[in-house]
């Protein structure tokens, strides 16, 4: 079947965000978008403002964005005189899932005298204790250009796209990193106190023992997950098959050994490595270090090795194991952010990467340059033009209809 019938048969996203507001958030003072559920494309020239609205969705999700920006430095800075990280910034979103709607925002608010800055996280108007809560609402997952070099850099970025995809269809497992990395984050102000008693030290290092040996089941738990959904459609898809590994001490521990003997070692290790972890105020053991091993299965190599466009094909492929997995377990798919994914494609893979995503139900946004890339999605899709901080919906388009 043709890729464009296939995508004007798709069904109308279960999950999406309906309504956008900004405030002092980058490049815009004051922006509020209406969409509905529809995919979203965002046009307009280099620097007009596409991506800081994907980051200011992205920041409605646990962790620290697409862009790994620090809280204090997304605020607009219209004013030189103001010191960055002393200016708040607001986002909120309208959800719609299965016919209900739930308000979610992320705000910072700058420290003060006798105060620290902070992240605030509201759902529904109330005050939620943690950035996880929002995962139970909305999950989101994105595709940048800087993940061009997510095979390439250092592990932590891996770590946070394989969480990321977890948490799509597994949002509990946003509460296991929190609850982790909490618990990590105490033993080791402890230890660089230097006052501390062996019964204090040990039974914060048991807890952080249980979190990490948690964390690690769920996953593999998950990978096991991604993993059966990638087996689904192998042979099948426009993207190339891959398979997919952990490698980190917990969770290699948890694939030979009971739970409680995981916990056991841990703790161990945890133990012998408090004046190295004191010193230099870091956790030398622990899943916060467990790496992502993506291999391309054709090519029999691991995606390190492989291409940009290779490398960028099976992360896409990755992407859509996990939105098939969570619209199975969660009745539906992630909200998808693809910065400029239309550009680094060709046509048959652009539109393979149309069709998966309306045959999900997903709702997606995307970014572009230019609109004809995206005319498959326009009898589905809602189009606005982006420029300077302003943002204007466009009409209502046909295929081959010119803006």
């Amino acid at each position: 079947m043709p890729a464009e019938e296939v995508i004007a048969e798709g069904k109308s996203p279960a999950r999406a965000i309906t309504r956008l507001l900004l405030t002092n958030f980058r490049s815009y003072s004051a922006l509020s978008l209406e969409t509905g559920p529809q995919c979203v494309v965002l046009t307009g020239p280099n620097g007009a403002g596409k991506t800081n609205i994907l980051e200011a969705l992205s920041v409605l999700a646990p962790g620290r964005g697409l862009r790994g920006a620090q809280l204090g430095e997304l605020a607009r800075q219209a004013d030189n005189t103001v010191q960055q990280g002393q200016q708040p910034w607001a986002v909120s979103a309208q959800v719609t899932a299965h016919g209900v709607e739930t308000q979610i925002g992320a705000g910072f608010m700058p420290g003060s005298a006798g105060s620290v800055a902070k992240r605030v996280i509201r759902v529904d108007g109330e005050t939620a204790s943690s950035p996880a809560t929002l995962a139970h609402h909305v999950q989101f997952v994105w595709l940048t250009p800087a993940q061009d070099r997510l095979f390439t850099d250092g592990a932590s970025d891996r770590r946070r796209f394989f969480d990321r995809l977890i948490t799509s269809f597994h949002p509990l497992h946003a509460d296991r990193y929190s609850r982790f990395e909490k618990a990590m984050r105490e033993r080791l102000s402890l230890l660089r106190s230097g006052h501390y008693s062996a019964v204090w030290v040990e039974s914060l290092e048991r807890t952080l023992a249980e979190e990490a040996v948690a964390l690690a089941a769920s996953r593999l738990e998950g990978l096991g997950l991604l993993r059966a959904a990638l087996a689904e459609t192998d042979g099948q898809s426009a993207f190339p098959d891959a398979d997919v590994a952990l490698d980190g001490n917990v969770e290699l521990s948890l694939e030979s050994m009971p739970a409680l003997a995981a916990e056991d070692a841990f703790a161990q290790s945890l133990k012998s490595n408090r004046t190295q972890d004191a010193e230099s105020g870091r956790t030398h053991s622990g899943p916060h270090l467990t790496d992502l091993i993506v291999y391309h299965r054709a090519k029999g190599r691991e995606a390190r090795h492989c291409s940009t466009g290779e490398q960028k094909a099976l992360l896409i492929r990755m992407i859509f194991a996990a939105a098939a997995q969570a619209s199975r377990r969660t009745g539906a798919a992630p909200v998808l952010l693809l910065d400029e994914i239309a550009a680094h494609l060709d046509l048959q893979r652009r539109q393979a990467l149309f069709g998966a995503i309306t045959n999900l139900g997903a709702q997606a946004w995307f970014t572009g340059t230019d609109h004809r890339p995206f005319e498959p999605l326009l009898p589905q899709a809602q189009i606005f033009d982006v420029s300077h901080g302003s943002v204007n919906k466009t009409h209502h388009l046909h295929r081959g209809q010119k803006i």
